[in-house]
């Protein structure tokens, strides 16, 4: 079967860096999905982006999709054929269904049942004629913010101002917003011009004719090896933040690197405001020398190419020193503020409109920050430095170097409180309690820092769903479910036996059911990403007091012991008391009561059990744990064996299935064993 290479480009205005690359990948997909869909046959899918444009290249695209050939299966034989071996009006309606006629009907035997069959054959159409069914899929694709542009009623990332689309060296004829599909791209917006693609395979060397890099692959290739040979030159450490060159990378359709210097005694400025200045306001890349002090450079990666670098040089190196020139003043006239005047300013900055000012969360957080030392142990000096450390967490939000730069809250604040005067913990605590920052980020290092960042998210939280502020899809526009994700990690690298329901307790809420579901998914989530089984998740989850550390590390002994021998008739032994206790109500076990010695060599086994889990869970050994229970297997079967449950007499009946009720309490105390899946 003949083939040709398929090409599409959608030339835009600008696009925002960060969306660029799902973006690209999405129109690979959409497209790919497409021709697999329309059993379309091709080779090798590959994708180019740059800022004004997103493209693919399919290789090796069938001309004609595949042949259909398949069998279709009818009604039963006994339905198909009257009593006189005629076609009744079922076969008949079957075979116009499938495009056929009743000569084209036969019978075959399955599973001892003979139906009507018919083989079905489809001829497959030239692909150039499904084609234009791509703008559909143009017009389709999802970004996270869209606009409109003149009078169209498209909403897209940019506006469209030029399409290629080319199967072959033949346009795929269609139009979006007045743009006419053909074979006319445009190269950089200084340095190329408008160029025409005569067949998809020439596309990426005639754009880099044009100045243009189209595989954003090897333009980040370039602009790794362009910082390696200015750092190598110069004898410099240049750090390469990953989500900065990702970032740099798509902003540039010819990546030039270049080099700039500023004052040396702006290096007075803490060393985070002027990485910050450098990377997150201004694009650079900061430098080091070989022992990690910073240096009076910085690196930047222009879009286009060599010509007159020396001036774009000095072009960055006033920008960024005008940056600094701020920067500096403000960190000079913050160093004369006064911690408790900044606390005061709070009062008069609004948290959230149905949830007060600054002040007043702060005001809770330390009343959650107490409770949870005192829930902890912690002494008289460390519960001082803790309410401190949660009095002033956010003084430094009113001061200039926060306005200007609001990515280094609680680092200034560290910065700003060990400078004047505070304990060194307290400094810690007011740059920790805002850990993790990001998802998988790092928690706080102490004891302090960990009670504060707790408290804090667990008020932001807890707040928000009392107003009804509550995350739906994916939407959360508060960041709750991150703060959340930070408490179950904060719990569980501090090795604190917390449950969620105590959490709750250090705050008022009426909505504990749906804040410990909220909580219990977050834990569920940071299990699936250390790849536990579904199964054990489920099992390990459902308890009535859900304590993130044990139950991380129950699953993780419980995964280990799934495919040990016994235990398989182990998990339904103890599945099988948790079912059965469904069915009666909590009592006392009443010994007097028993009738045969099985029923009480369960109840010494329920005992001890009881203990050794109390003793396993105290010093937090759940393999001893699981061993305990695994200690029932034999005592339980052996019950079953000789006692019925259900007694006719009621006496009996209740006694049993409190004896069930109070075994599967401790049984569910470390799973629920119906919930696993064991071969």
């Amino acid at each position: 079967m003949s083939k040709q290479d398929l090409l599409l480009e959608i030339g835009l205005e600008e696009m925002p860096a960060r969306f660029m690359h799902e973006s690209m990948v999405q129109l690979g997909e959409k497209l790919g999905n497409w021709l697999t869909e329309r059993n379309i046959a091709h080779g090798e899918v590959k994708l180019f982006n740059t800022p004004r444009r997103l493209a693919v290249l399919v290789k090796d695209v069938a001309e004609k999709q595949a042949d259909i050939k398949e069998e279709a299966k009818g009604p039963a034989k006994k339905i198909a054929l009257d009593s006189d071996g005629n076609w009744t009006k079922a076969a008949i309606g079957f075979s116009k269904g499938q495009g056929a006629g009743v000569e084209d009907l036969y019978i075959k035997d399955v599973k001892g049942t003979e139906y009507v069959f018919v083989q079905k054959f489809q001829a497959g159409q030239d692909t150039k004629t499904l084609l234009p069914e791509i703008e559909g899929l143009i017009t389709s694709l999802h970004f996270p913010k869209n606009m409109r542009w003149g009078n169209e009623d498209l909403r897209y990332i940019r506006p469209i101002k030029w399409i290629v689309a080319l199967f072959g060296q033949d346009v795929i004829p269609f139009s979006i917003t007045n743009v006419q599909s053909g074979h006319m791209t445009k190269g950089h917006r200084f340095l190329g011009h408008e160029v025409s693609i005569e067949a998809p395979s020439a596309y990426e060397e005639k754009l880099k004719e044009q100045h243009v890099i189209a595989d954003p692959d090897i333009r980040k290739s370039m602009i790794q090896h362009q910082l390696e040979s200015i750092a190598a030159e110069k004898n410099w450490n240049i750090p390469v933040d990953e989500d900065l060159l990702n970032e740099v990378n798509h902003l540039v359709e010819y990546p030039t690197a270049l080099y700039g210097s500023f004052e040396p005694e702006f290096l007075s400025i803490p060393e985070e405001v002027l990485v910050t200045t450098m990377k997150e306001h201004q694009r650079y890349f900061p430098v080091k020398d070989q022992n990690g002090d910073l240096l009076p450079y910085f690196v930047t990666v222009r879009n286009g190419n060599s010509h007159a670098i020396e001036n774009v040089a000095r072009g960055n190196e006033k920008v960024l020193r005008a940056r600094l020139s701020d920067a500096s003043f403000f960190y000079k006239e913050d160093q004369k503020l006064n911690i408790n005047e900044n606390v005061k300013k709070l009062e008069n900055i609004v948290f959230h409109e149905e949830l007060g000012s600054l002040a007043d969360k702060v005001r809770r957080v330390t009343t959650i920050a107490e409770k949870l030392a005192d829930q902890l142990k912690a002494d008289e000096e460390t519960k001082k430095l803790i309410t401190r450390a949660a009095e002033i967490s956010k003084f430094d939000l009113v001061t200039h170097m926060i306005y200007e730069f609001p990515e280094l809250q609680g680092i200034m604040g560290e910065k700003y409180a060990r400078m004047l005067g505070e304990e060194e913990a307290v400094a810690i605590a007011v740059n920790e309690h805002y850990m993790p920052r990001a998802a998988g980020g790092e928690t706080p290092s102490t004891f302090t820092g960990a009670v504060v960042a707790l408290a804090d998210k667990l008020d932001t939280i807890t707040s928000f769903f009392s107003i009804g502020v509550i995350p739906t899809g994916s939407q959360d526009p508060y960041g709750l479910r991150r703060q959340a994700s930070g408490i179950v990690s904060i719990l569980l690298d501090q090795n604190w036996g917390i449950s969620f329901e105590q959490l709750l307790t250090f705050v008022k809420t009426d909505k504990n059911s749906e804040l410990l579901d909220f909580f219990t998914q977050r834990l569920k989530y940071v299990m699936n990403a250390e790849q536990i089984r579904h199964d054990v998740i489920d099992a390990v989850l459902d308890s009535s007091e859900l304590e993130p550390y044990s139950a991380l590390h129950k699953a993780h002994v419980l995964e280990k012991k799934l495919g040990a021998p016994g235990f398989k008739e182990t998990a339904e032994a103890l599945g099988r008391v948790i079912s059965i206790s469904k069915k009666g109500e909590h009592g006392n076990i009443q010994p007097g009561l028993f009738e045969n010695e099985q029923e009480a060599k369960l109840y010494d086994a329920y005992k001890e059990a009881k203990r050794d889990l109390h003793d396993s869970f105290n010093k937090k050994d759940y393999e001893a744990a699981l061993t305990a229970l695994a200690a029932l297997k034999e005592p339980i079967e052996e019950y079953f064996n000789h006692t019925m449950v259900h007694a006719d007499n009621e006496t009996l009946k209740a006694n049993r299935l409190a004896q069930m009720i109070n075994l599967a309490d401790e049984i569910k105390s470390f799973a629920n064993m119906n919930a696993l899946i064991v071969k």
